[in-house]
């Protein structure tokens, strides 16, 4: 568990303050994200429209965003976690690459997605970043070796598959992609999304299953606690867990992995927490509460 020293600097930060992947309507197959319900998209331009899976992006090595300094002794010494900041301020400005075609595990879907926002312009992107810094910071105190995915160092993506590889390669011992949700007003709460048995067409989770969910549940009690938000109203029955067949970032994983979409951005009482850092601080330490919990069991 986090040390006093740990939990201690979290605290003071929170008093200080005040305070797919984006998603798709049904019926469509959603971009790489959590949400099943919401509004973003691929990012378009007037002059570029999606290549087909054959002009896809070449497969490039993977390139994670890892700490240069030496990691400190902790209950998790020895220990690997990539975490993936959902989306890219970015890709806005890359439609073409974006929206080139990559394997998913079941399919072709998009290289990423531009996410979601707050009505008030807060971009996902910015909140992901946000919250995955924080984050890094939080478990490298225990002692990981913490690796992003994207550090706002590279103009777009990285695509759905090349976030996936850099957690294999990293032979993480766990992965957390970390998103907001862009649900309709009224749909609250945050939800861990888990991988489905998939096999077929470069992707193989029946190693992981197992472990994930195991890593989903202790995010999600973690969180609860620790936020005080309670798991989404209208995915997961109340649980705050989802399993899913249609993410490439899970798909593709070797490793144990999950997604968490920590709330939804398009209602105002949850775009009010998510706007918030000592809320933003709250919900990385609920999410390093499961990654320890889960890393020390």
């Amino acid at each position: 568990m986090f040390t006093a020293a740990a939990l201690i600097g979290v605290c003071l930060t929170a008093a200080g303050c005040a305070d797919g992947d984006g998603g798709q309507a049904p019926g469509a197959a959603p971009p790489e994200t959590a949400s099943r319900s919401a509004s973003s998209s691929p990012a378009t331009s007037p002059s570029s429209s999606a290549p087909s899976s054959s002009s896809a992006p070449e497969s490039s090595p993977s390139t994670g965003s890892g700490s240069t300094k030496p990691p400190a002794q902790g209950p998790l010494s020895g220990r690997t976690v990539v975490i993936d900041p959902g989306h890219n301020p970015g890709n806005r400005d890359h439609a073409r690459e974006i929206n080139a075609q990559v394997k998913m595990g079941t399919g072709h879907k998009e290289c990423d997605t531009t996410g979601t926002a707050t009505n008030s312009g807060y971009a996902e992107a910015q909140f992901t970043l946000d919250v995955s810094r924080r984050l890094r910071t939080l478990l490298e105190k225990e002692g990981a070796k913490v690796v992003l995915t994207q550090d706002g160092d590279r103009p777009f993506g990285p695509c759905v598959d090349e976030r996936a590889r850099i957690g294999n390669e990293e032979k993480a011992d766990a992965v957390v992609s970390v998103h907001a949700d862009g649900a309709a007003t009224g749909n609250r709460g945050f939800h861990v999304i888990l991988p489905a048995a998939v096999h077929g067409d470069g992707a193989d989770t029946a190693k992981i299953v197992v472990p994930s969910r195991e890593l989903g549940v202790r995010i999600a009690g973690n969180f609860v606690r620790t936020t005080g938000s309670a798991p989404s109203n209208y995915i997961g029955e109340d649980t705050g867990l989802d399993t899913r067949d249609d993410l490439g970032g899970l798909n593709l994983s070797t490793v144990p992995k999950v997604f968490i979409e920590c709330g939804n951005m398009r209602d105002p009482k949850d775009a009010a927490l998510l706007t918030s850092k000592g809320w933003r601080q709250k919900a990385a330490l609920g999410i390093a509460g499961g990654i320890n919990s889960y890393l020390t069991r």
